[in-house]
């Protein structure tokens, strides 16, 4: 009898626990489903343009966490862009300029990346034009950037997780992404000391990544932008090799044009007195009284002419023109040469204190 008294209490107990043992999982539950984790925006691209005149269109790629929502804000624009997410993690869209829009090359984009109640924000360093030749406003063509060193700190395993670490030596204040073959994306590389940007890239399921991978990174500052190429294996303990740096050689140019001009020399008064002499000669011979007189005087005038252009065509000399357009910049010089210089059109040459050279 006592026993069965005490398991009605345990049982009458546990009934009355039990809405709020449940209660207590569900909300556990629900903790768990609705915990939002914070956005990560890896890269942030535009296709440049060579003009921002209404009707011309500027597309935008952001890559970041999946399953958020992205939205562009550009200065001088009437009205926001919002990005669709058109593979996980990858989000795109175009802006139309229209003709009450006021955007400049240089004015500010601004990146969102909201999921649930957190944003995450990444501004746009580089200029929405074409850097083909952009002008400071003294009037010079802006910088290069350049790429000293590009070096990687191998894993010794490329499955998911592992990490790769990534160092870029080179112009300081740019900007710097690295693209990774097999790799969904580009991603940043912050500036941890003036000219130096580092950081660590974390291995996803999805990637496709081989110790050979092809990477890039590209430094974009003032407009302008100069890319380099991993020279060694993505594997820790591989085989090191020097690496290949993008080339940026300000004097480096190609003969456009190679011109042969015909300069004339001046006939000295000798050839002018000759042809005289002999022009007044042969017009004696001409007619009687004053008839030969006068055609003495013509002869004389003509024999100068003909004897000045004799002489000016025996001192006639050829000089060439090279026309060369510089490969970085895209400006023409011309240099003149008395004689000819050997240089064809297509020959990749150098500029050395006005003398061109073979590029070898």
């Amino acid at each position: 009898m006592y026993f069965r008294k005490l398991l009605q209490a345990v049982c009458a107990a546990l009934l009355a626990l039990g809405p709020l043992a449940m209660g207590a999982h569900a909300q556990a539950q629900s903790y768990q489903s609705n915990r939002v984790y914070t956005p990560i925006i890896n890269g942030f691209n535009v296709e440049e343009v060579r003009r921002l005149t209404p009707g011309v269109e500027l597309h935008f790629e952001l890559y970041g966490t999946p399953g958020g929502s992205a939205t562009l804000r550009i200065d001088g624009a009437t009205r926001n862009l919002n990005l669709t997410e058109v593979e996980p993690g990858q989000y795109s869209g175009t802006y139309i300029i229209g003709t009450h829009d006021r955007i400049r090359p240089e004015s500010g984009v601004t990146a969102n990346l909201r999921l649930g109640n957190q944003v995450a924000t990444s501004l746009l360093r580089e200029s929405l034009l074409r850097a083909n030749a952009p002008r400071s406003r003294s009037g010079q063509l802006a910088s290069m950037p350049a790429i000293e060193r590009f070096e990687v700190q191998g894993s010794p395993e490329l499955s998911p997780g592992n990490e790769l670490r990534f160092t870029v030596f080179g112009t300081p204040g740019g900007r710097v992404e690295v693209a990774i073959a097999g790799a969904r994306g580009v991603f940043f590389l912050p500036e941890v000391r003036p000219g130096e940007y580092d950081a660590v890239y974390t291995i996803r399921g999805a990637d496709r990544i081989a110790p050979d991978s092809r990477v890039t990174a590209t430094i974009r500052a003032n407009g302008r932008y100069t890319t380099s190429v991993l020279g060694r294996p993505l594997l820790g303990g591989g085989r090191m090799e020097a690496p290949r740096q993008a080339r940026y050689c300000s004097n480096c140019a190609v003969v456009e044009t190679v011109n042969v001009i015909e300069v004339s020399g001046n006939g000295s008064y000798l050839g002018t007195v000759g042809g005289a002499v002999v022009g007044g000669l042969l017009g004696s011979q001409v007619g009687s009284g004053s008839g030969r007189t006068a055609a003495s005087v013509a002869g004389a005038v003509a024999g100068g002419i003909a004897g000045r252009n004799i002489e000016r065509n025996m001192h006639r000399e050829q000089r060439y023109e090279v026309v060369v357009r510089y490969t970085n910049s895209g400006a023409l010089q011309t240099l003149q040469y008395e004689n000819d210089p050997g240089f064809r059109q297509g020959d990749r040459v150098r500029v050395n204190k006005g003398v061109l050279v073979r590029d070898q």
